[in-house]
C-alpha cells in the first residue's frame, strides 16, 4: 500500500496496533447522552454525509461502529495548527467524492483531548485509519494531494474484499455526466455539404473564408488542402504518369503524376518523384517542384514517418 511516508507510517501503525484499545472510550460514551452536548461542535458539512466532528461521546458510534462496514479515517486537528486544518479541508473534499466507500472522523484535540491521548498523539496533524474497530494505517504529516489519494486508494484496495460495503458504495457512485457536445460550426457544415455534393469550388471558398477570419484554424487549413488536392487530381489525365516517366524534365508532368500517385496510395513514390525533380532542376522549375511537394506534406500529420523521411530527403536535395 502506498503511504505518505513509509518509514514513519509503518512505525506509527505498529505502535498503534499494540497500544490502542478503542474500547477504552466505550464506557465513557455509554455514560454520555448521544445528543451533542451544549457547545459541542456540530457535524461538519464540508464532507457531506460522509464526515463528522467526533467527540468522546460520539467516538464509539461514529468511528468504531462505522468502521465495521467501511474504513474510517480519523483526523486529529486543532484550529491553531494551519497544516492540520489544511489537511482536514483536503480530506473533506476527498471523502465527499467517495460515495461512502470510506468515512472521515475529525477530532479537535483541544475539545477532545482524551481521544488524542488514546492515540498517543504528540502533535497535529495525525491521521489514523480504522477498520473493523482496529487501527490499520497511520501517518503524521501533510502529504500532497496525489500521495494522499494514493494512500486512500491503497487502503480501499487492501480492505475491499473483506468489507463488501466499500465495493457497494463504489458501484453505486453516480457516473460523471458526459460533457455536452460542442455545437457544430455552421461554416464547416456549409463547406462540407458542398464537398459532399462534388462542388469543390464552393467547398474551397467556404474553407478559405474561415481561414481569412481565423488564419490559425488548423482544421480549416487541413480541409482546404484536401479539397484543393481532390479538385486538382480529378482534372489530371491518367496518362500523365507515363508522360512524366518519359520526360523527366517536364515539371508540370512530374507534379501531376505525383498527385495521381498520391491519390493511388503511393505516397513514397510521389514524394520521391518530386524530390528527384528538385535535384535535377534549377530556378523556377526547381521552386515549383519543391513548393508542390511541401503542399502534399500538408495532407498528412506532421509526424507521419513518410513525411519526416521526405522532408529530410528534400533538405538533402536542396543543400
Amino acid at each position: 500500500m502506498t503511504r505518505p511516508d513509509p518509514r514513519q507510517t509503518a512505525a506509527l501503525s505498529a505502535a498503534l496496533s499494540r497500544a490502542v484499545d478503542l474500547s477504552a472510550l466505550k464506557a465513557r460514551a455509554d455514560a454520555t447522552t448521544r445528543a451533542p452536548q451544549a457547545g459541542a461542535p456540530a457535524a461538519a458539512a464540508a464532507g457531506g454525509a460522509f464526515t463528522s466532528q467526533v467527540t468522546e461521546a460520539t467516538f464509539q458510534n461514529d468511528v468504531v461502529e462505522r468502521s465495521m462496514e467501511v474504513p474510517v479515517v480519523v483526523a486529529l486537528h486543532a484550529s491553531w495548527s494551519v497544516p492540520s486544518e489544511q489537511l482536514v479541508a483536503l480530506l473533506d473534499r476527498l471523502v465527499a467524492e467517495s460515495n461512502g466507500a470510506w468515512r472521515l472522523a475529525k477530532v479537535d484535540v483541544d475539545a477532545s483531548p482524551r481521544v488524542a491521548q488514546l492515540f498517543g498523539a504528540q502533535s497535529v496533524p495525525m491521521v489514523i485509519a480504522i477498520a473493523a474497530g482496529q487501527p490499520v494505517e497511520a501517518f503524521a504529516e501533510v502529504p500532497p494531494e496525489p500521495r494522499l489519494r494514493q494512500w486512500i486508494g491503497g487502503l480501499l484496495d487492501a480492505l475491499r474484499d473483506r468489507m463488501p460495503a466499500i465495493r457497494a458504495a463504489e458501484e453505486g457512485a453516480p457516473e460523471a455526466s458526459a460533457p455536452e457536445p460542442e455545437p457544430e460550426d455552421e461554416r464547416f457544415l456549409v463547406a462540407e455539404r458542398a464537398f459532399e455534393q462534388g462542388d469543390y469550388a464552393a467547398a474551397e471558398a467556404g474553407y478559405q473564408s474561415i481561414l481569412d477570419a481565423e488564419p490559425a484554424n488548423e482544421e480549416a487549413k487541413a480541409a482546404l488542402a484536401q479539397v484543393k488536392f481532390l479538385a486538382r487530381t480529378e482534372s489530371h489525365d491518367p496518362s500523365v504518369i507515363v508522360r512524366a516517366d518519359m520526360s523527366p524534365d517536364d515539371v508540370d508532368a512530374q507534379v501531376a503524376a505525383a498527385d495521381l500517385e498520391l491519390a493511388g496510395q503511393q505516397a513514397e513514390q510521389a514524394f520521391a518523384r518530386l524530390i528527384n525533380t528538385v535535384r535535377r532542376t534549377a530556378g523556377d522549375d526547381r521552386d515549383k517542384a519543391r513548393t508542390h511537394l511541401v503542399s502534399l506534406f500538408d495532407l498528412f500529420p506532421a509526424d507521419d514517418p513518410r513525411v519526416m523521411k521526405a522532408r529530410r530527403d528534400l533538405a538533402s536535395a536542396l543543400y
